[in-house]
């Protein structure tokens, strides 16, 4: 740095410079209790232990993947639609609290799930996860507004690194209390399992707060010839219509949204079914909860570094990378036996689910027109979504064929192979110069 020149301050370094990026970021930390405890850990060993004790242990894992799928499934039909009415009528906002809304009394309603409320359990799971994935798909639009072409690769890994931070911090606080209720005067049962549930309610709804303040709703911003006339619902299915004719102008993004569909199909399966499959093999409980604690807290400073590394690299090589790391985790959890291999398997994936989910959302931010950012970040959402629709459902069929999760491990291997296949031949340059051309053919705001 030359004398004389300011001092970067750790926000720069991280990318959080601004109010807006910060607030941005933090809904990462308010969502992301949802996907540690209720997703990736409380509620799979709930329902198994608990909401589902009366039915065959293979019968409960293979209800809970289907259940999994089917949430991903209604998120990927209504997203699209929603985005192009948000786009046409600067309504990103009022979405992402919509499905705030969601998510957050559906979480706080399972305080009220008991032993053999199987069915009740799985359909507040299923709103559950229709709230987080859709309020993802408003917050992520908001990203290439707020942040410039050169800063989106670090203030999203950072985003993710804050995330991992704020689900960890709740998660070990819902360990303790469930370990050992006792410490804090709480009854035993199933009592420490439902107050977790609720703690998310309330930490999601809490930490939501400065996104929905502090970041500007992006202005309407109509192609060339929408008029601006006639119903929301009709313009909505008429603009989606339109980008979806269209996505043969970004060949790049859209080759992009399917390799990012596949491989984060084995992303979002090991995550998914991380807990049951290590309940399925005679784990204590506690210790599964650990090891996912380790995957929080070893995510937090690799997600920094990778968004260092990209800025050396390049998002897409730093993602490819990952996806050699998810393939050897998929070799390692099939011969996984003991407690220490499953902290080590948690170890491996935390040092790499950050930096591959991140790297995806700013690589594909990076390559479409602002302007309709809404639009293709819901069919970024349909391609991830359609992929944790066929991951937890081939999880299943193996697992109901073989009568074990483990060949079901082991298959996942096939999605990293294949995405990072197609991701390799993805040219980064060409799909970000098609999308501002775009943004300089479109009408003005």
């Amino acid at each position: 740095m030359p004398s004389g020149a300011p001092r970067e301050s750790w926000l720069d370094r991280l990318g959080l410079n601004r109010p807006e990026l910060r607030a941005w970021a933090m809904y990462d930390w308010a969502n992301s209790a949802f996907w540690t405890t209720v997703i990736a850990v409380v509620f799979p060993q709930y329902f198994a232990r608990v909401l589902a004790a009366d039915l065959p242990a293979g019968q409960a894992t293979s209800y809970f993947a289907w259940t999994s799928a089917l949430s991903v499934a209604v998120v990927a039909a209504v997203a699209p639609v929603l985005g192009a009415i948000a786009d046409y009528a600067a309504l990103k906002k009022r979405m992402l609290a919509f499905f705030i809304g969601i998510g957050v009394v559906s979480t706080a309603c399972l305080w009220f799930v008991e032993r053999g409320d199987w069915q009740w359990g799985l359909f507040l799971f299923v709103m559950g996860n229709i709230g987080a994935a859709g309020s993802i798909t408003f917050s992520d639009s908001l990203l290439p507004h707020i942040a410039a072409p050169h800063e989106v690769d670090r203030v999203s890994s950072s985003a993710y690194a804050i995330g991992y931070l704020g689900g960890g911090l709740l998660l070990v606080i819902n360990a303790v209390w469930i370990a050992k209720p006792e410490w804090l005067g709480m009854p035993g049962g199933t009592f420490p399992a439902r107050l977790s549930f609720l703690s998310v309610a309330v930490w999601w709804l809490a930490f939501s707060v400065p996104i929905l303040r502090r970041v500007a709703e992006p202005p309407a911003r109509r192609e060339a010839g929408e008029s601006g006339t006639g119903g929301l619902l009709t313009a909505g299915f008429s603009r989606l219509g339109h980008t979806f004719r269209e996505l043969r102008l970004y060949r790049q993004a859209f080759l992009l949204l399917v390799a990012f569909a596949i491989y984060n199909d084995g992303i979002n399966t090991i995550i998914r079914m991380a807990g049951i499959y290590g309940a399925e093999i005679g784990l204590r409980e506690d210790a599964i909860i650990l090891s996912l604690v380790v995957v929080q807290f070893v995510g937090v400073p690799f997600s920094f570094l990778f968004g260092r590394i990209a800025g050396h690299i390049g998002a897409k090589r730093s993602v490819l990378l990952t996806l050699v790391v998810y393939g050897a985790i998929s070799v390692f959890g099939y011969f996984l036996r003991t407690g220490w291999q499953f902290f080590l398997l948690a170890f491996m994936v935390g040092t790499v689910q950050g930096g591959s989910q991140a790297l995806s959302r700013s690589l594909f931010a990076s390559m479409i027109p602002r302007h309709k950012s809404s639009e293709f970040f819901a069919f970024f959402g349909i391609f991830e979504k359609f992929g944790a629709v066929l991951g937890p459902a081939l999880f299943a069929v193996v697992a109901g064929a073989s009568g074990s999760s483990r060949p079901a491990i082991l298959a996942v291997i096939v999605f990293f192979v294949v995405g990072g296949g197609l991701l390799a031949r993805v040219d980064v340059g060409a799909g970000q110069r098609a999308a501002r051309d775009a943004e300089s053919a479109a009408g003005p705001g």
